[in-house]
């Protein structure tokens, strides 16, 4: 089918299109954690050692993003996931916008910019990298495809967690010191609390149709009120784990200034609580993004000023 032709992609541009297919979205929580981890390492190290692997981490991160959110796009609407009662914005696959052969490709030459940036910080910081780019490759492309795509059965929450938190932010630190050490881990954690809570918000508002195309994802096997309850505790955590961070990272408290952004998780706290309407869901979405982007910046404005 001819991109721009079909259903709600009426005289969209194939720019735009592709735009949507990888949606930007989603990218702060590729981005964050690579600032975060590199800024530790700065203020651990009194300067940026290495600027090079500080751009490859981050365009590395970014493009395992969008290969996996164009995987994610292929895999659901080959499953049948992706219908028409949907609440979430457009995808290109369902909808006919490009063909499923193409996105398929974008998917892996995304992934092939990620394994270039890969190879390069293996050369600079040892073959451990590399094993922790090849699964995170693998966990992104499993999210929602393979025989049992980890995200169809609850877990998406646990691998958001662990590879935009833990993998990111400790990844992130390592490249630049190829060394390991309790800031970085703690920071991991508050990072990750909040780039899971991007994910729940997403699952919440999919909830149903995912239950009736058999999408088991956290958010329909808790339930809407547990889900969101699951959604405050991530939020709510990762400003409590911020200065345990500092502390037990024997840091400055320059960081905590990230606190400052907490104000910007009112407006989605009280959408997830009191809404359940597609565009305020997708709203709560986008402001729970913008709080991690404005955390993570502040959190690495305090640690590079520090160091």
């Amino acid at each position: 089918m001819t991109a721009g032709r079909v259903g709600p992609g009426v005289g969209v541009s194939p720019l735009r299109i592709w735009v949507m297919a990888a949606r930007p979205r989603t990218l702060p929580v590729a981005v964050a954690p690579v600032l975060v981890g590199t800024a530790a390492a700065v203020e651990w190290a009194g300067k940026l050692p290495r600027f090079g692997a500080f751009v490859a981490a981050l365009i590395g991160s970014v493009f395992i993003q969008v290969g996996t959110n164009l995987a994610n796009d292929y895999s659901d609407a080959k499953r049948g996931a992706d219908t028409a009662d949907r609440l979430g914005p457009v995808r290109v696959t369902s909808t006919g916008l490009v063909a499923p052969r193409r996105v398929l490709t974008a998917t892996w030459a995304a992934f092939g910019v990620a394994v270039a940036c890969g190879i390069y910080l293996t050369a600079v910081a040892g073959i451990v990298i590399l094993l922790v780019g090849a699964l995170s490759i693998a966990a992104g492309i499993l999210y929602t495809g393979g025989p049992r795509p980890y995200g169809y059965e609850g877990l998406g929450e646990i691998f958001a967690f662990l590879f935009f938190g833990l993998v990111a932010v400790n990844g992130s630190f390592y490249v630049q010191v190829e060394e390991l050490d309790a800031l970085p881990l703690g920071l991991s954690i508050a990072v990750g609390f909040l780039a899971t809570a991007i994910l729940v918000v997403n699952n919440v508002r999919d909830l149903e149709t995912d239950r009736r195309a058999g999408k088991m994802t956290l958010a329909v096997r808790m339930g809407r009120a547990n889900a969101v309850a699951l959604y405050r505790l991530l939020v709510l955590g990762a400003y409590l784990t911020l200065p345990i961070a500092l502390l037990a990272g024997e840091s400055s408290l320059l960081p905590l200034i990230g606190l400052a952004s907490l104000p910007i998780a009112i407006g989605p706290l009280r959408t997830m609580s009191n809404r359940t309407d597609g565009p305020a869901l997708n709203r709560a979405l986008a402001a729970t993004g913008a709080l991690l982007a404005a955390f993570s910046l502040l959190v690495a404005a305090g640690l590079v000023l520090a160091g």
